[in-house]
């Protein structure tokens, strides 16, 4: 684990309750370290920017669905990569959007990955395998 991850938070941005309890099972069951933090909507994601702003730890990675209400996912991620604070953080699209729109889209934003939502538990935990291995282990963010 690089030094300095491990009490760096996650910020999952998803509305979808029975989603947000998979993802957090998925890591609970690969017994990942950093804390998970939840914005149900894409507004409580954007409100984080002045948490963030005032000394709150920034996330090591931002897990961001597309379909959200309020503040769709492709708006919060143009807002999360134009801010001087928050545009390093790797985001990470995890949706169940095929669209090549979606897609493009996403990686003009600046999103750093664009994961499909599998929807069976076991492949949804080899998917938070794969991302706490290689965003929380691997890589090596911007301090």
């Amino acid at each position: 684990m690089n030094v300095g991850t491990l009490n760096r938070p996650i910020l999952l941005v998803e509305d979808n309750l029975a989603d947000v309890d998979l993802t957090l099972r998925a890591f609970a069951r690969r017994q990942l370290a950093n804390p998970v933090q939840v914005a149900r909507d894409g507004e409580e994601a954007v409100d984080w920017i002045p948490r963030w702003e005032a000394g709150e730890t920034l996330p090591l990675l931002i897990l961001l669905d597309l379909k959200l209400p309020r503040i769709d996912g492709l708006e919060v991620l143009a807002r999360l990569k134009s801010h001087s604070l928050t545009r390093k953080i790797p985001v990470v699209v995890l949706t169940t959007s095929e669209e090549d729109k979606d897609i493009e889209s996403a990686y003009s934003l600046g999103a750093n990955s664009y994961i499909l939502k599998p929807v069976d538990f076991v492949k949804f935990v080899d998917v938070a395998a794969q991302v706490e291995m290689y965003w929380c282990m691997v890589n090596t963010p911007p301090r």
